[in-house]
Parts: structure tokens; sequence; C-alpha cells
């Protein structure tokens, strides 16, 4: 499990059919070990390797079509978050490192004092989004507002916009969705009641 609140940010350094690997920040390489999850661009994968100040992770087929992992550039920065552990304080929000679907930033730009991100999404997981409820964009937890239709906005501070690959994003970007597990369960809850 994890909270949406990135501790480094990793490079690709190699992609493959099977996996990928990405080099660490001493932040996360210290702390990482072969068997450890670690979430990447909110995508919880397992390391299977370890060398050179990078891991290697397996990908699976589910995974590489539901996530943009295959999509992912040589050098690219990626957002990294280990589980969270007892007694850890909770600053964003429950994230499982499932992702759901592959939006796509409609919009990212410089408002007062920071920035708005605009995300779409496929129509059907329109009903997990909730104004100012909570959501995971590329492993980042955020806050959802300005829902219309298919789309939502997020205004992202300065310390989230310089401690994650949002500083390299741009209109156009696919980007991982992860939605609130609480409203997952409160759907998967109604429409047990409504068809038993």
């Amino acid at each position: 499990m994890f909270t949406g609140i990135v501790q480094g940010l990793g490079v690709l350094r190699r992609r493959d059919r099977g996996g990928v690997e990405i080099g660490l920040p001493p932040s996360i390489r210290d702390r990482l070990t072969i068997g450890g999850s670690v979430a990447v661009n909110g995508v919880c994968l397992t390391a299977s390797g370890m060398s050179d100040g990078s891991f290697h992770a397996d990908i699976s087929a589910e995974t590489g079509s539901r996530t943009t992992l295959g999509r992912l550039r040589i050098g690219e920065r990626v957002n990294l978050e280990l589980p969270l552990s007892p007694g850890s304080p909770l600053d964003g929000h429950i994230v499982l490192g499932h992702v759901d679907t592959v939006g796509r930033i409609e919009g990212f730009y410089r408002e007062q004092n920071g920035w708005i991100l605009i995300v779409s999404y496929p129509p059907e997981y329109r009903r997990y989004v909730v104004e100012k409820g909570a959501i995971a964009i590329d492993g980042i937890s955020l806050t959802p507002y300005g829902l219309a239709g298919n789309t939502l906005r997020c205004a992202v501070i300065p310390g989230t916009h310089e401690k994650t690959n949002l500083k390299d994003r741009k209109s156009g970007d696919p980007v991982n969705i992860e939605f609130d597990i609480m409203a997952k369960y409160v759907k998967g809850m109604v429409r047990v009641v409504y068809t038993d």
C-alpha cells in the first residue's frame, strides 16, 4: 500500500518485453531490496534484481496493456514511492498501485502559486471521481475538482511540481490513473445491495 506521496525520481535505463530497469535516487536505493515493492508512476512493481544503483522489475502482459510503462522512453524520469510501513503517516490517500486506466493530459498551465492539470479519462470511470475526493495520477495523490464530463482538474502546488515528473509533462501525454479505492468499494457495496 502506498500514499501517493512521491519519494524520489528514477530514470528508465532499459526496457524490453519482459520488464524494465530503473536507476534509483539515493533516497530509494538504500531502502529497496530484491523482492520489495516499489510504485513506478503509480504501478506497483516487485524488484527482481538490483545492480549498479538500479533495479529490474518484470512486467506482466496485463500491466503492460493497462499502464503507460510499455510507452516509457529511455532516459525518462519516473515517480517512485516505497510502500507504507507500520507507523508511517498517511499523508496522501490510500493508493494500491493497481492502475485502473490510462488517461491523457488535456492541459497543464501555470496559475498564480502553482499549476492546473487537466486530465481526461474513459467515461465509464466517471462514477469513481468525486469533487474534492482523491485520485492518483502517475502515482501522485491529487484532489480532483472542476469535473466536466470525463475530464477533471487538479491544482498542483510548487512542491509537488518540483519533486515529481509533472515538471516533464505536457498536453497529450498519457498518464496512469488509479481511482480512489473508497469510491470503488462504495460502488461494489451499492451493486450488491441492489442486486440481492
